[in-house]
């Protein structure tokens, strides 16, 4: 019975304690996710609305400086007056061309520099005349195409055949002299690797993925990452969809999916150039640092649930152990109430039965408790009550329990003990309340009990126990209180004083009294 109600209280403890775990997990995982989307959210939109955006003017700026400053470099040589008026007089000097060529290679920093003459075609370089231009020759088609094109100038990346055929971006501008009429083709080159340095600075500056696009869509110029070789981005999985709005539209932010990863790209037309700037970022960069919030919070979430828990488990537990004390203490003397004597008697007739054990019973009256009482107060029948019953608690062993039946009435269960050892440790018990040193504190003169002690038979049940114990107690007390009876009919009058009162001295203390006042029991 003891063991089913503690199933029963354990039970419901972890039904509370996991409640209180399921609220606290749902309460700070929900606001941890809902968090979590919002930075994200935010995060997003601060990128493609501010922070790609920015990063496309920074690397414009950066760009003027570095890319289109051959723009404008080959725009001085196509309207500079020595080199049209040089071509006007029929390059008749080509020292005169060489030296011009190689002060601006010198002067503005640039890889090679150029000028093919349409009268002549020959191909003036800071070295001299490389080659004459011929319709004929594939290597030569991009000065054919510049003379028919409607456009001042064109940005190529070619092969520079005056410099061991090194990958260079030509600025080639038309020439023309002072009537409109085409002279030729002039211009500055620049390395692809120097320009690929650029670009990789500002990828590492910015932490973004940096790369230019022509008008078909191909990419002109990009930094080597690994797996970012692509030629053309109407071949790049999720961008091909929306390359021709991008190709029209000129500028604009896009969103779109690669390889499992969603890429948030800005893209800006570069007139100077004639190309478009691409600047993208992952959204799994972006949100690097919110995620690793999000198993920081999840983590201090975790710590803090397993600590509420405990503390409520510990709480629990202790109110538990408060309640049970409560529920099966005696208020005023400590032991065990009646409600925790039915279960601990059950609990030993069990064990009894099942080892085959004796178990005896003794029931304790304290002897004119109600004159006490009268003479001398509540307040002072409550210290004598708890007098009696930390003696009988010394006096057993460890095995034994002592219980307060009602009013003065006291049960002690004696575990392993058969009759005649009950009646030693029962007389034990008498002498050792009759000599407690407290009632001459007290100054209440004598204080006894009286006991009648019952040994569990076979087909006893907790009634028939406690019922022989009673008549051996109502025994002990008609025999002139103070002394122990067993129900087994060895009555012992134990020698010593009886307070000169015979079996019918007119005491109306019996055996099943409980005083009303402030000696009554607290279950």
């Amino acid at each position: 019975m003891l063991g089913s109600n503690s199933t029963t209280v354990l039970t419901g403890r972890k039904t509370v304690v996991f409640s209180i775990a399921l609220l606290l997990c749902l309460g700070f995982v929900t606001t941890t996710l809902v968090s979590y989307q919002v930075s994200k959210r935010a995060i997003r939109d601060s990128i493609v609305t501010q922070e790609l955006p920015l990063t496309s003017d920074t690397i414009y700026s950066e760009i003027l400086k570095d890319l289109v400053r051959p723009v404008f470099v080959s725009s001085m040589m196509a309207h500079d007056t020595f080199l049209r008026d040089w071509t006007l007089r029929g390059e008749h000097d080509p020292s005169e061309i060489k030296r011009y060529l190689t002060e601006v290679m010198s002067k503005y920093t640039a890889f090679t520099s150029f000028y093919v003459s349409e009268k002549t075609r020959a191909y003036y370089h800071p070295s001299g005349i490389l080659k004459k231009i011929s319709p004929l020759e594939p290597r030569d088609s991009w000065y054919f195409r510049v003379r028919q094109m409607k456009d001042p100038y064109e940005i190529n990346v070619d092969q520079d055949m005056a410099n061991r055929d090194v990958l260079t971006i030509f600025v080639n501008y038309k020439v023309e002299d002072y009537n409109g009429q085409y002279l030729g083709a002039v211009g500055v080159g620049l390395t692809v690797d120097a320009v690929r340095t650029a670009i990789r600075d500002y990828q590492q500056r910015f932490g973004r993925d940096i790369f230019f696009v022509d008008h078909q869509g191909r990419i002109v110029l990009q930094s080597m990452r690994p797996g970012q070789q692509e030629t053309n981005i109407h071949f790049i999985e999720g961008l091909r969809k929306m390359a021709p709005e991008i190709l029209s539209n000129k500028n604009g932010s896009y969103q779109y999916e690669n390889e499992g990863s969603v890429h948030l790209l800005n893209v800006r037309y570069i007139p100077e150039l004639k190309w478009f700037l691409f600047v993208q970022k992952t959204e799994d960069e972006a949100m690097l640092g919110i995620r690793q919030t999000l198993y920081i919070n999840l983590a201090v979430c975790l710590v803090i649930t397993l600590v509420v828990l405990a503390l409520t488990g510990a709480t629990l537990g202790r109110y538990q152990n408060r309640v049970e004390e409560l529920a099966t203490t005696d208020k005023l003397t400590g032991l065990a109430n009646r409600q925790a004597f039915d279960l601990l008697i059950h609990q030993a007739m069990n064990d009894a039965k099942r080892n085959q054990t004796p178990l005896a019973v003794l029931m304790a009256d304290i002897d004119h408790f109600k004159e006490v009482n009268d003479r001398f107060g509540h307040l002072v029948g409550d210290e004598v009550l708890k007098g009696v019953a930390t003696a009988l608690k010394n006096g057993l062993r460890e095995s034994d329990s002592v219980s307060r039946w009602g009013g003065e009435e006291f049960l002690v269960i004696l575990k392993a003990c058969g009759s005649e050892q009950a009646r030693h440790l029962a007389e034990k018990l008498r002498l050792a309340v009759s000599s407690a040193p407290l009632w001459a504190e007290l100054k209440v003169g004598a204080v006894s009990i009286s006991l009648g002690v019952a040994e569990l038979l076979p087909g006893d049940d907790m009634d028939a126990l406690l019922g022989r114990a009673d008549n051996a107690l109502y025994e002990a007390k008609a025999s002139g209180r103070n002394c122990v009876y067993s129900s087994a009919a060895l009555l012992t009058l134990v020698p010593g004083s009886h307070d000169g009162d015979g079996p019918h001295d007119g005491d109306t203390d019996s055996h099943n009294s409980e005083d009303s006042g402030g000696n009554a029991p607290v279950a």
